[in-house]
């Protein structure tokens, strides 16, 4: 009989991306992690020794935990964090199983952003439109869901990144931008590893409408008309960047899942 607090590469792999996901701690011991130094998408890394800290990181929050093989290391900590009060889950097979299944991205350890205090700060211009809350909305939900975000005058984004050791994005001259055709949504999934066939489609639509180029995918007028008029409905930047993890939650699960849907009126008859 399997263990009631136990999830399978492919229960998570549906989870992560959306706003459902739970907190990904990997537990691997430093050894078994320099051997092969990738993550799975969110997840973050913990000392298997820290249980108090990881109490504490947690904040009450429902967790996967993960180790190499998913054995005695997670399955041991899921069990203590359970008497603790806390939710934990523990990932069937470890990263061994997430590796074995097809279209599973990792992110490679050496390209995630710089972290302190338990998360990484971003900057970028103020009046964000798509490309500033897309990214947003992706490091958020596959990197780091803590991260944090500026938005402050364009001319001061430099100043701002070396005063508050912030990364600056989507701003000309830095590496978090647009390489040549592509955008800084396009630039994530590619340094992150995240090249899957939904976030794949999603980047087309979020490039088409950020650059102007409609004829790349009939959904960038729409997701343009969307993200002005959220730019025009919020003055607070962080209040917009909340609303457009919504939009983007919905146009990922469209992505990932509803592509081949169609409607038609009267319902059900053929257009």
């Amino acid at each position: 009989m399997a263990a009631p607090n136990k999830i399978t590469p492919e229960q998570l792999l549906r989870l992560i991306g959306t706003p459902d996901c739970l907190q990904i701690v990997d537990i691997s011991i430093d050894p078994n992690f320099a051997d092969d130094s990738h993550l799975i998408p969110g997840a973050f890394r913990h000392p298997h020794t820290d249980l108090q800290g990881l109490i504490t990181r947690l904040n009450g929050q429902p967790s996967v935990i993960i180790c190499q093989k998913g054995i005695k290391l997670s399955q041991g900590m899921a069990a203590q964090l359970r008497s603790a009060g806390l939710r934990p889950e523990y990932l069937s097979g470890g990263n061994y199983g997430w590796r074995g299944l097809a279209q599973a991205p990792r992110i490679p350890s050496a390209n995630l952003p710089p972290m302190k205090h338990g998360h990484s700060l971003w900057v970028t211009r103020h009046r964000p439109k798509i490309d500033r809350i897309a990214s947003p909305w992706l490091v958020r939900r596959f990197v780091d869901n803590d991260a944090c975000f500026l938005f402050v005058s364009s001319a001061q984004v430099i100043g701002v990144s070396e005063c508050y050791n912030a990364i600056p994005f989507d701003i000309e001259d830095t590496f978090w931008s647009h390489p040549g055709p592509k955008c800084t949504f396009d630039t994530m999934l590619d340094e992150f590893k995240l090249r899957t066939p939904a976030l794949d489609r999603l980047s087309t639509a979020v490039r088409a409408a950020n650059t102007d180029k409609h004829d790349l995918a009939p959904e960038a007028a729409g997701l343009l008309a969307l993200s002005v008029g959220l730019s025009r409905q919020y003055r607070d930047y962080l209040e917009q960047l909340e609303a457009g993890m919504h939009l983007y939650d919905v146009l990922y699960r469209w992505a990932r899942d509803g592509t081949e849907e169609r409607h038609t009126w009267p319902t059900g008859k053929p257009s």
